[in-house]
């Protein structure tokens, strides 16, 4: 797959001194879905800024379709569509007025037929004369998505989409974002919710006081870094794990009738029959086995608690 962004030695030093990115190395693929995940300060709004031309770089260069973003900034600039976090839009206007205002802005000679099919596309077509300040939060997210895309856009940027957004109106945003997708938008998203990024990205990113520190399809970063459980119910409750036992990663539930027995998946053993050996010979006696995979959350929570 071809890749439509390209950031090679990007690095970011405000005036204070602070280094918000430390030679940054990413490529975003064409048409996909890509999560950028971190804890706050950790450099992604900075990252966004700069491939949007809203910030300028200390050091490094980013391509966007092939083209400089400081030679080219006008071209790889309407390339792009952005929704910050903030919604930021003039509250007094309507819709349909609000979304043609971003389309000029950049240029794009009026196209109502293109304005009417995204209003649609979006679920505001119902609301293109009501005034921005009579929407609700998620109708207002929309309107930013519309304003972001009106100028037809290649790629664009979400950062924290739903931010604020109750959890029926997130699920509507991951559709609208799928939905987009499917057209041939590429879509990079700064997330909090990890469950967003498990729904929806195709790629997942991880940046970490200013440095990336994974980048991976999203099923391969669980199927590498996702350890399993295995929950072992006792017949008879015990007090203490048996000292026999201390060579298995174990640990025992409050009440003493849970064994959870925790062990890599890409180990050439898992050590399951050999733990199962040794809980016979210690005689404790067990009545069910069942295994669960730790989720995205954990495993971003366990990335960005590595030493930098």
């Amino acid at each position: 797959m071809d890749n439509i962004i390209s950031v090679s030695q990007l690095s970011k030093t405000y005036a204070g001194g602070f280094q918000a990115l430390k030679s940054v190395d990413l490529e975003i693929q064409k048409g996909e879905i890509f999560a950028l995940l971190g804890p706050n300060g950790a450099g992604k709004t900075t990252l966004i800024g700069i491939i949007c031309g809203i910030l300028n770089p200390s050091q490094g260069s980013v391509s966007v379709g092939g083209n400089d973003i400081i030679d080219d900034f006008l071209k790889t600039r309407s390339m792009i569509g952005l929704v910050p976090q903030e919604l930021t839009t003039d509250t007094f206007e309507t819709v349909w007025t609000t979304v043609n205002f971003s389309r000029g802005l950049f240029g794009k000679p009026a196209n109502p037929g293109h304005i009417e099919q995204l209003l649609k596309k979006l679920s505001l077509w119902d609301k293109k004369d009501s005034r921005i300040i009579a929407l609700s939060g998620g109708m207002k997210r929309r309107v930013m998505i519309a304003k972001a895309l009106s100028h037809e856009p290649q790629i664009l940027f979400l950062d924290e989409p739903t931010a604020g957004v109750d959890v029926e109106l997130r699920k509507d945003m991951w559709a609208v974002v799928k939905t987009l997708s499917d057209s041939g938008v590429t879509i990079i998203l700064t997330t909090h919710y990890i469950e967003e990024a498990e729904e929806m990205a195709d790629r997942i990113g991880v940046i970490n006081n200013g440095e990336i520190v994974l980048v991976d399809a999203k099923t391969e970063l669980m199927r590498k870094l996702g350890k399993k459980q295995l929950t072992v119910e006792l017949q008879q409750n015990l007090e203490a794990i048996p000292t026999e036992l201390a060579g298995h990663e174990l640990a025992l539930s409050a009440d003493g009738l849970q064994l959870v027995y925790t062990y890599d998946t890409q180990a050439e053993r898992t050590g399951i029959r050999s733990l199962l050996n040794e809980l016979d010979k210690a005689g404790i006696k067990f009545k069910d086995l069942s295994t669960s995979q730790s989720s995205l959350e954990e495993i971003f929570v366990n990335l960005v608690k590595r030493p930098s």
